[in-house]
């Protein structure tokens, strides 16, 4: 019976990078992994946030037993607002993530009605048919867990975002002896971070990073400005420690990343001296030489701290000559032309910029090959599912994999919406549910569809003529001269004569109908404009036509 299935079904993460959210389904009752968003590709133009399609869960409300956060970053939190305003379910947490959670809905007015629950390494609990264990591993963020998920059917390991740091800032290496006596249990199946499944041998230890900046630190003559998420804590930590090496005073900028520093002080994942955080108005009245600020916006992201900067829009801070700006992040894949273009215009403005490509100032908090190999050797699951990356990263983890000995067809490459069905005896891929893109645009979720994006990249590439025309409701006549609108398609001083027979096209086409409605009409209108305006420029405005009687 479908009822002693157990489904595992990614929404988001499978297939792109971001936007990460799983379901486990067995017997009417749902466990979701992570409500994550992404940034939106350059061809999606106006979007704000891009959230995975959750309207599966949407129509089964009442069967989801709980929502299980991995870690604080934006691409397994951001979605959570959203996800929450249909599904009312407890959110699980470690003490760190939860507390960026609690920012997070408190902004969006969300967090009185949500149950929250903090939960530890080590801890173990149950949520309808799930026994769930929370076992420790390090990523570029503190506080972040894999999952151990017994079901009726086997277990299932989720190995959140993760690397095999022996190094960790927060002191805390993964939890190896756990991941082996998992292994030790019998594995169903692992569920794998693959997104630097196209780098050879290990990841650098987040320690690298210190000598790193030491050495910037130490050539800086001006203002230093460091560029991170506003959830990297461990980062932020190694700024400020690095502050206090060199004498210098630290400055926040950007409203998240205040907040999330706040927060992270208060729970002690943040050890700030006494004096060492000042506010923007206050640092500048010191010298930039002992001064530093930390800022938002290493994905490009027009409405950051940073790119307000680069721009010279920020109201208290403008780069000068002299000022080193460090980017202590990796572009997000599809967000390369957003960040160059920052990074040129920071040099533009006098700005010495320091990022990945010519210095270690960051590294990845995601397993690279040898790391993602001793994984799969330590779990040796019956099946393997790489999640978290593009399919080429998938495609990759999965012949890693069967390097390894994992036979190919256990090896389940699926992206979003496909249902992976055990049966306790063996797996197989299933139906497909919808799991795509739903966009946020200002306060619209979801109103945005590929139409639209259609229409916005019509407008942007060739522009858009409206034509105005009066007529005689009785005739059907054209009274006086069409009126022609156009934005985006021709310098207007340029294409008098353009518009001009652009108007007499108009006329002689409604002249030569019979009497037609003003829908028949605009649509006429429409037809004869378009082949016009591509005759004669080549180009294909959106036409607009409007009938006035």
């Amino acid at each position: 019976m479908s009822n002693d299935l157990l489904k595992i079904i990614p929404l988001g993460g499978l297939g792109e990078v971001g936007k990460n959210m799983m379901a486990l389904e067995y017997s009417r009752q749902i466990l979701v992994v992570d409500a994550g968003l992404m940034f939106p590709e350059n061809d999606m133009l106006g979007i704000d946030l891009v959230i995975p399609d959750f309207g599966y869960l949407r129509d089964k409300a009442d069967w989801v037993q709980g929502i299980i956060v991995t870690h604080g970053h934006e691409d397994h939190t951001g979605a959570l607002p959203y996800v929450l305003q249909h599904i009312h379910a407890p959110i699980y947490a470690t003490k760190l993530t939860r507390g960026l959670i609690e920012v997070k809905l408190g902004e969006h007015h969300l967090l009185e009605s949500t149950k929250l629950h903090t939960i530890r390494p080590g801890d173990k609990i149950t949520l309808g048919p799930f026994s769930v264990e929370f076992f420790h591993v390090c990523h570029s963020i503190p506080d972040g867990v894999g999952l151990a998920i017994q079901t009726p059917v086997g277990l299932v390991v989720h190995s959140g975002d993760f690397k095999l740091d022996h190094t960790p800032v927060d002191g805390q290496p993964p939890d190896f002896a756990k991941l082996a006596e998992l292994g030790g249990r019998g594995v169903l199946a692992l569920l794998s971070d693959s997104t630097n499944v196209e780098r050879p041998g290990t990841t650098p230890s987040e320690r690298v990073i210190d000598a790193a900046f030491d050495q910037v630190f130490q050539s800086a003559q001006g203002r230093i400005i460091v560029a991170t998420f506003a959830s990297l804590v461990s980062r932020i930590q190694q700024v400020i420690n690095c502050a206090v090496r060199h004498g210098r005073r630290v400055a926040i900028a950007g409203r998240t990343m205040v907040q999330n520093v706040r927060m992270a002080e208060q729970l002690g994942y943040l050890e700030i001296p006494p004096d060492m955080l000042v506010s923007l108005d206050q640092i500048a009245r010191l010298s930039p030489a002992e001064t530093v600020i930390i800022a938002t916006g290493t994905q490009g992201e027009p409405t950051s701290a940073l790119a307000r900067m680069a721009t010279g829009e920020h109201r208290q801070l403008k780069i000068t000559r002299g000022d080193t700006v460090i980017i202590s992040a990796h572009a997000i894949p599809g967000n390369e032309e957003m960040v160059n273009r920052i990074i040129n215009r920071l040099f533009q403005r006098g700005a010495d910029v320091v990022y990945e490509e010519i210095a270690p100032v960051h590294v990845s908090g995601h397993a690279s090959q040898e790391e993602q190999k001793l994984l799969i050797n330590l779990i040796r699951p019956q099946y393997f599912i790489p999640i978290h990356g593009e399919l080429r990263h998938l495609t990759l983890h999965a012949r890693l994999a069967q390097q390894l000995g994992i036979p190919a067809d256990h090896t389940m490459v699926v992206e979003n919406g496909y249902v992976l069905e055990f049966d306790g005896q063996e797996g197989r891929i299933g139906e497909r549910v919808p799991g795509g893109y739903v966009f946020v645009d200002g306060a619209g979720v979801g109103d945005v569809g590929p139409a639209v994006l259609r229409d916005r990249e019509m407008l942007a590439r060739d522009g858009f003529v409206i034509a105005v025309v009066r007529r005689d409701e009785r005739t059907g006549q054209v009274i006086g001269a069409p009126e022609i609108i156009s934005r985006g398609f021709v310098f207007l001083r340029d294409a008098e004569d353009l518009l001009a027979r652009a108007r007499e096209q108009v006329v002689k086409t409604l002249s030569t109908q019979k009497r037609r409605t003003k829908t028949e009409a605009g649509g006429d209108v429409r037809a004869a404009l378009e082949e016009f305006f591509y005759s004669e420029t080549k180009r294909r405005p959106m036409v607009i036509p409007v009938i006035i009687e």
